[in-house]
């Protein structure tokens, strides 16, 4: 079973930008990662995820709130994957978790999600 640690979280203003990396570790790196939110009082989220790099070609996929705004990327030689996110707005607060697929694909439901890490929180402030 692969652990997954986030860092990068933190409180930033509102147009300002983000990395979150995620490390994972103890188990097989070639699958699909990903990213979902959870803010309060509301349900966990898909974010973005992005294919396994011996996938045919490297997929990614993201929720349209964060289209064109969030881009996520992996480091196979240091196992781990990142969420750039930029322009960010207050309805981007929450808490960000990492996640490990369950195949070599993208994914965007946690049914597909192996492995989660144990979250990072990102303020924005307006």
């Amino acid at each position: 079973q692969v652990q997954l640690v986030e860092s990068g979280g933190g409180l930033v203003q509102a147009g300002g930008s983000l990395r979150l990396s995620c490390a994972a570790s103890g188990g097989t790196f070639n699958v699909g990662m990903g990213w979902f939110r959870q803010a309060p009082g509301k349900e966990r989220e898909f974010v973005a995820s992005i294919s396994s790099i011996s996938w045919i070609s490297i997929r990614t996929r993201y929720a349209d709130s964060v289209k064109g705004r969030f881009t996520i990327s992996r480091d196979n030689g240091k196992n781990t994957v990142y969420l750039e996110m930029d322009s960010l707005k207050p309805e981007d607060t929450a808490v960000y978790y990492c996640a490990a697929g369950t195949d070599r694909n993208t994914f965007s439901t946690s049914s597909m999600v192996r492995s989660w890490g144990q979250g990072t929180q990102v303020i924005v402030a307006s």
